[in-house]
């Protein structure tokens, strides 16, 4: 994204209008000196959450709502503005949002003035002869009241005022704009044969049109196509920037990127969104799969150092010997094969950013001592050298393993637990938010989908029972690749069926599907025959009298039970 600011930034800084621009938690990332100046800001607002620099701003709304606003009035320091608003993308990633502004304080004075305030109008025709601008002024009666000097030159009229601005300007609209009261800007207009683009603004006295103003913002369209060509190539540019910082060095995903509705979900999301707000170190604990690295990313994103390295290592997947070059670096010389230079480790590599250790619980314990004082400390020492180094790292921990067992069986240092287990996250493993597969499985279906290139329309009825019935070991990452194989397995069908799901998942299993209390004898039975047609109907590709003669029931029977139980 810097890349992209710093292009926007030259562009932004060589027009009029105010231009701010925050990152996808509403952190001002940057803001032109028109910003600056039309809103009186003293202080320099730059990595400021932007509601402590303009606390009647709507970004953080647009952000979460993702509802984008055009030409909107706005009142800031008794000017008033029209604000436009804009998410901005990569892909279908929203990684911040943009306001635009203009100051039209002048034409709301107009509003009050224009029929009362002589000297004031006779100052104005003075602005309007002695600026290059291209504006006009007309009357209830789309007359002509006011032209500046320059447009009178482009139309080469002398004297339009009294005239019909119908006459005067090509492709006019401000009879239009007087007609329905409605602001215009940005518009594309032919006017003698060039292409411009223009604003249009109401002039409103007492709740009625009085009249209107004309303005041409862009002298000619070509202007247009030049910012938007660079545009185009900054954002190929950021799109190729962002694509090289998908490395051990950028958190990914946000707490959007968390899909699910269940209340114990969101209870973790909003604890997970209150640890983002301290400095404190995170243990996230959960079973595989479930999602403890997504948590890690959001807390980063949503943290004060999100314009800082997140870095992550996986403590289980290192061999002892190597762990702790990994996580402390190394001089040169300081073992075989060492690079020239040393190498940076983990740790500094994440100076005054986060770093995400993940399996911390297969720490060996000798690593274990040395992380503790780090922590303590605040400082690193590489494996060969003497020198430390003082660095400023927020710890986020996750672990499948029950720290508090491998304390007591001295697998795991108490002293090293307590320092990680300040702010806990327990994410729970899929059967116990059952609610969310069906969400969950159609968002996936659609990331999918994306990766793979391959259309699908939807998941069927049939199949999202099945899996709302699996108890799903392997949690979100197991769902993930079942939906996966399920969307390989499409040939001509569009929608994802039970046939395209493993055995395992359609398989009938009574004991784990009702061990439960509560459930009826009746339940049972329709579970039952609900699952077993659909089996047979799989099997036999839909073949009904296969089916019936199968299940020992007549063909009227098999029907009925059918549209009894909706089975596609």
């Amino acid at each position: 994204m810097d890349k992209f600011i710093e292009g926007l930034s030259f562009l932004s800084e060589n027009i009029d209008d105010g231009v701010i621009i925050v990152n996808n938690e509403s952190v001002i990332v940057h803001i032109n000196n028109s910003a600056i100046n039309l809103l009186d800001i003293s202080i320099n607002p730059i990595n400021k959450y932007i509601k402590d620099v303009i606390k009647e701003s709507l970004m953080p709304e647009i952000l979460q709502s993702k509802n984008e606003h055009e030409n909107q009035n706005w009142n800031k320091n008794k000017k008033n503005f029209v604000v436009t608003r804009k998410l901005l993308k990569n892909d279908d990633r929203i990684i911040g949002a943009i306001a635009i502004f203009k100051d039209i304080t002048i034409y709301n004075k107009l509003n009050k003035k224009i029929d009362e305030d002589t000297s004031y109008i006779n100052t104005l025709n003075t602005l309007l002869d002695t600026s290059y601008d291209w504006a006009v002024v007309v009357d209830k009666n789309y007359k002509i009241t006011m032209m500046s000097k320059g447009y009178k030159e482009f139309l080469d009229v002398q004297n339009p005022v009294g005239k019909d601005v119908r006459e005067v300007i090509d492709n006019t609209r401000l009879h239009l704009i007087i007609d329905s009261g409605i602001t215009e800007i940005g518009e594309i207009q032919e006017i003698r044969g060039q292409e411009v683009v223009s604003m249009r603004v109401p002039i409103i006295k007492e709740g009625k049109v009085v009249g209107a103003i004309g303005k041409v913002m862009f002298k000619d369209l070509n202007d247009f196509y030049v910012i938007s060509e660079k545009v185009r190539k900054l954002k190929e540019e950021l799109k190729e920037y962002e694509g090289s910082l998908k490395s051990e060095k950028s958190a990914k995903y946000s707490f959007e990127n968390i899909i699910g509705s269940s209340s114990i979900i969101k209870d973790v999301k909003y604890m997970g969104e209150k640890a983002s707000k301290t400095n404190s170190n995170v243990l996230i604990m959960g079973e595989s799969g479930t999602g403890k690295e997504l948590f890690a990313h959001a807390i980063h994103n949503r943290s004060k150092r999100v314009l800082e390295p997140f870095v992550k290592i996986n403590c289980g997947a290192i061999p002892s010997e190597l762990l702790e070059s990994e996580l402390f670096g190394y001089e040169e010389g300081a073992f075989t094969g060492a690079k020239k230079g040393g190498k940076k480790g983990k740790f500094e590599l994440a100076n005054k950013g986060t770093i995400f250790l993940d399996e911390i619980g297969d720490m060996p314990l000798n690593m274990q001592v040395k992380l503790l004082r780090v922590i303590q400390e605040r400082e690193v020492e590489r494996v060969g050298g003497n020198k430390l180094k003082k660095i400023d790292v927020r710890i986020i921990a996750a672990t499948n393993k029950n720290l508090e067992e491998l304390v007591k069986k001295n697998l795991f240092r108490e002293d090293l637990y307590y320092r990680l287990n300040v702010m806990t996250l327990n994410v729970p493993p899929l059967r116990s938010r059952k609610e969310d597969i069906s969400i969950l499985a159609d968002f996936l279906k659609s990331k999918l989908s994306r990766e793979l290139n391959k259309y699908v329309e939807g998941i069927s009825k049939d199949a999202v029972k099945y899996l709302m019935n699996y108890n799903w070991p392997g949690n979100v990452r197991e769902l993930e690749n079942i939906i996966e194989r399920a969307i390989n397995l499409l040939d001509s069908d569009l929608i994802i069926k039970p046939k395209h799901l493993p055995s395992r998942i359609v398989t009938l299993d009574i004991s784990n599907a009702y061990g439960k209390a509560n459930t009826s004898l009746k339940e049972i039975v329709e579970d039952i025959e609900y699952k077993l047609i659909s089996k047979y109907l799989n099997e036999f590709k839909g073949n009904k009298n296969k089916v019936a003669k199968t299940l020992g029931i007549s063909r009227t029977s098999l029907y009925k039970k059918i549209e009894k139980y909706n089975i596609e």
